[in-house]
């Protein structure tokens, strides 16, 4: 085993993502997330790297463009607001299929909402992060070291499939301090990029990245070819934990920080008697749907415990293709529910009621 630090959430993402090769960061401060653009000034000029704070949300996502265009790895950090300021910049990095990592550390809303931790920006990371036809890969890490590990995996994926993507955390993990371990000898994945506008030197011709198609019969033939790398995506990236699931009739579905909440809530309900179990999606997108439409044919009910107003609800529905009642266990706007507020609702479903 290395050495264990204890460290902040958001200081540990940072560092994470130097080791994983990031060398380019550019982001704008807000609150809950502002640590980890202040780690990354006081690091990346150590490392030979490009830290750069925007003049505005608007500015650090097009620059991320133009970096991920030359094939560089590079990230962006923001909160609920400023990731809204961010979806027409999203848009055109899936548009023009180039990778990158953006850092959502989700807080109170709508609007300016708090700077407590939630999880409402559930819809716009799964369903809506921009204008047109795209996805984002979206990971959901529950600790602090999950974190550390996710951010090599999302730099990785991200360059696999030519997409962006997102690791939804918010205020609980990016405040927390836990101790976490970094790999002694990180294994940074190279990918070959012959799409990059890196310098050609007269051996090929010249790249143009671009997500501005003026021929509709053009853009319909991206589209098409972008959903087909989707396809392959849902069927072979999904990713969750199972949590004494084995026999549980009904089965919390929670992510992120509120995932453990939801663990000591299936705990208490089983010292009850009552048969419970939670899946945790590590990824939201690609959602797990494998394994909840296989658990739908034994269980009895499911509980969307989240810190938002049922979003995460919805995509259970879909998934288990209303097979099975779906409860809500919810807190909203900055406050955190108990296990026995999810034990409360575990038990309502039992009784049936709506």
């Amino acid at each position: 085993m290395g050495e264990k630090f204890l460290m902040k959430g958001n200081e540990a993402l940072a560092e994470a993502a130097i080791m994983a090769g990031c060398r380019n960061f550019f982001g704008y401060p807000i609150t809950p997330q502002t640590e980890l653009a202040a780690y990354m000034a006081k690091r990346m000029p150590k490392v030979g790297g490009t830290f750069l704070q925007a003049e505005s949300e608007v500015a650090a996502i097009n620059m991320v463009y133009g970096a991920s265009a030359t094939g560089k790895r590079v990230m962006t950090s923001s909160s609920s607001p400023g990731i809204s300021l961010k979806s027409e910049g999203i848009s055109y990095l899936a548009g023009a299929d180039l990778p990158a990592l953006i850092v959502n550390v989700q807080r109170g809303g709508p609007g300016l909402g708090g700077i407590q931790p939630a999880q409402a920006d559930y819809f716009q990371a799964t369903h809506g992060p921009g204008h047109g036809d795209f996805r984002l890969l979206v990971f959901a890490p529950s600790t602090i070291q999950e974190v550390v590990d996710t951010v090599f995996l999302a730099f990785e994926k991200a360059d696999e499939y030519r997409m962006p993507a997102m690791i939804l955390a918010d205020g609980i993990l990016g405040q927390m301090m836990e101790p976490v371990e970094f790999p002694e000898h990180a294994e940074v994945k190279k990918f070959e990029k012959p799409w990059a506008t890196d310098r050609t030197m007269g051996k090929r011709d010249r790249n143009i990245v671009n997500s501005l198609f003026l021929q509709p019969d053009e853009l319909e033939r991206y589209n098409f070819e972008r959903f087909a790398r989707y396809d392959k995506i849902i069927e072979t990236e999904q990713r969750w934990e199972e949590f004494m699931l084995d026999d549980a009739e009904y089965i919390v579905v929670a992510y992120g920080a509120s995932a453990r909440i939801a663990k000591n809530a299936i705990r208490l309900a089983r010292q009850k008697g009552i048969k419970a179990g939670l899946i945790r999606p590590i990824t939201l997108w690609p959602f797990p749907e494998k394994i909840l439409k296989e658990k739908a044919k034994t269980a009895k009910a499911f509980i969307s415990a989240e810190l938002s107003m049922g979003q995460m609800m919805n995509d259970i529905k879909l998934a288990i293709e209303c097979a099975r009642p779906v409860y809500l266990a919810n807190r909203v706007g900055g406050m955190v529910y108990t296990p026995d507020e999810i034990v409360a609702v575990i038990e309502k479903a039992m009784g049936g009621s709506n």
